[in-house]
C-alpha cells in the first residue's frame, strides 16, 4: 500500500513539477500527455483524447522549417527551426491510424526532466491516442487559419484535442514547437532538442524576450504558409485573409506580442498566460483578444495579475472569462488524460471531459465570431448551462 501511495503521489507530482522555474511562473503548460501507468506495474493502456465535435474527419502532417535569416537565439549558433503539426477537415476513411502522440524517447526526456523517468512508462505516456489521421485526403475549400502555440517547457503536443476539435469545425490550425523551448521536441535526423531556453531567458525581461522570439516564429510561418510556393502542400487550403492565433500560457502570451507585430493576425486568444510587458503603446489596434483563464486568474488573482494591467489596453473587441474548478493546466489535453490515470488534483475538481469542452466551446465561439462572421450567445455573458464559467470587466 505504502508504495502505492508514493507512486500515486509522484504522479500527482507531475502536474506541479511541471510548471516553470521563476521568470515563467506565468506561462507554461502542463506536459503535452500524461502516462497511464506508473513504471513496473506492467500495464501500459493508454489515455485518449476526447473526440473531435465537428461535422469533419482531420488530417493532420508535420511540417520542419528553417529561416535562414536569422540564428536561433538559445543555441546561439545555426538557423532558427521550428516543427509543426498541420490539421486541416478531410475526408473520412483515409490516410493512416494517427501518429504516436510524440516518441518514447521524446516521453522518457519529458519525465527525466521532472525526475519521474522511474516513475511514469514513458511507452504510456507517448501512446495518448488521438484523432487525426495523417495524410488523410483533405475537403477541398478555403478555411481560416488558427496558429496555436502552447506552454513553455512542453511540446505542440500538449494542445491536441483543442487543435483536433477546430479543424474538426472547419479551421486550418497549424501547431508550432518552438526550438529549444520544451523539454523535448523532436527534429528531423534523429535529433532531440531540449530547453535551453529555460535557462537562458532567466532574468528581467526573460518573459517578453522569449514571447518576441515566438512572435518572430509565427511570422516566419505565415511567411512560408502564405508563399507562392508554400511550404506545405496543402496551403491552397488556407483563406489568407482570415488568420489567427491562440496559444496556452507562454503561447497564450506569444500570441499578443505576435498580433502586435504582425497585422496579418486579425484575432488572439490568450489561454492562462502572462501578457508582455511592457504592453504594446498602439494595443491591439482595434483587433478582438480575448483572455480565457483558470479559475486563478480571476481580477486581483496574483497568478495572472497583470491581466489587469493589460485590460484597458485591449481597445477592439474584447472578453475576460475563467471557468471554476480548473487549474493552469485546464486549457490543454492533461485534464482529460489525468482522469483516465485516476489521478484527481485537488485544486481542479472539474471533470476532465467538462473542462475540455467549455474550453472548445468558448474557443471555437471566438474564431467563429472572428474569422467566420459567426457571432453566438455564447460569449454574450454567463450562461445557465455554463454555471463554471465567469465573465469579468475589471
Amino acid at each position: 500500500m505504502t508504495i502505492i501511495r508514493r507512486r500515486t503521489a509522484a504522479a500527482v507530482a507531475l502536474l506541479a513539477l511541471l510548471l516553470p522555474g521563476p521568470v515563467m511562473a506565468a506561462s507554461t503548460a502542463s506536459a503535452s500527455a500524461a502516462p497511464a501507468a506508473a513504471a513496473g506495474t506492467g500495464t501500459h493502456a493508454a489515455p485518449e483524447l476526447p473526440a473531435p465535435t465537428g461535422r469533419f474527419a482531420v488530417g493532420q502532417e508535420d511540417i520542419h522549417l528553417t529561416d535562414r535569416s536569422r540564428t536561433d537565439p538559445w543555441a546561439r549558433s545555426g538557423p532558427r527551426e521550428l516543427m509543426v503539426t498541420m490539421r486541416y477537415p478531410s475526408q473520412r476513411g483515409t490516410g493512416r491510424a494517427p501518429a504516436p502522440y510524440m516518441s518514447t524517447e521524446e516521453a522518457r526526456l519529458i519525465l527525466a526532466d521532472k525526475h519521474l523517468d522511474q516513475v511514469i512508462d514513458p511507452a504510456a505516456f507517448a501512446a495518448t491516442r488521438s484523432h487525426a489521421r495523417a495524410g488523410a485526403r483533405p475537403v477541398e475549400g478555403r478555411y481560416p487559419l488558427i496558429v496555436l502555440s502552447p506552454g513553455f517547457t512542453v511540446p505542440r503536443a500538449t494542445i491536441s484535442s483543442l487543435a483536433e476539435d477546430l479543424a474538426s469545425r472547419g479551421y486550418v490550425v497549424a501547431a508550432v514547437d518552438h526550438a529549444y523551448e520544451s523539454a523535448a521536441t523532436a527534429f528531423p535526423g534523429g535529433r532531440i532538442l531540449t530547453c535551453l531556453a529555460c535557462d537562458r531567458s532567466q532574468g528581467p525581461g526573460g518573459h517578453a524576450a522569449v514571447a518576441k522570439v515566438r512572435a518572430e516564429d509565427v511570422s516566419f510561418l505565415l511567411d512560408r504558409l502564405t508563399a507562392r510556393h508554400p511550404a506545405w502542400r496543402h496551403a491552397g487550403l488556407i483563406d489568407q485573409r482570415r488568420i489567427a492565433m491562440g496559444g496556452h500560457s507562454m503561447g497564450g502570451s506569444a500570441a499578443l506580442a505576435a498580433m502586435t507585430a504582425d497585422q496579418r493576425i486579425r484575432a488572439g486568444f490568450d489561454m492562462d498566460g502572462g501578457l508582455p510587458d511592457p504592453l504594446p503603446a498602439a494595443g491591439t489596434g482595434g483587433r478582438p483578444f480575448m483572455l480565457f483563464g483558470s479559475a486563478g486568474s480571476v481580477p486581483g488573482s496574483p497568478a495572472n495579475g497583470d491581466w489587469s494591467g493589460a485590460w484597458p489596453h485591449l481597445d477592439g473587441w474584447k472578453r475576460w472569462i475563467t471557468v471554476d474548478g480548473t487549474d493552469h493546466f485546464g486549457p490543454t489535453d492533461f485534464p482529460a488524460i489525468r482522469d483516465q490515470l485516476g489521478l484527481p488534483h485537488p485544486e481542479a475538481p472539474l471533470s476532465g471531459s467538462r473542462t475540455i469542452e467549455l474550453t472548445r466551446t468558448y474557443a471555437a465561439a471566438f474564431f467563429d465570431q472572428h474569422l467566420k462572421g459567426r457571432p453566438g450567445q455564447v460569449l454574450d455573458g454567463p450562461r445557465a448551462d455554463a454555471p463554471e464559467v465567469r465573465f469579468h470587466n475589471p
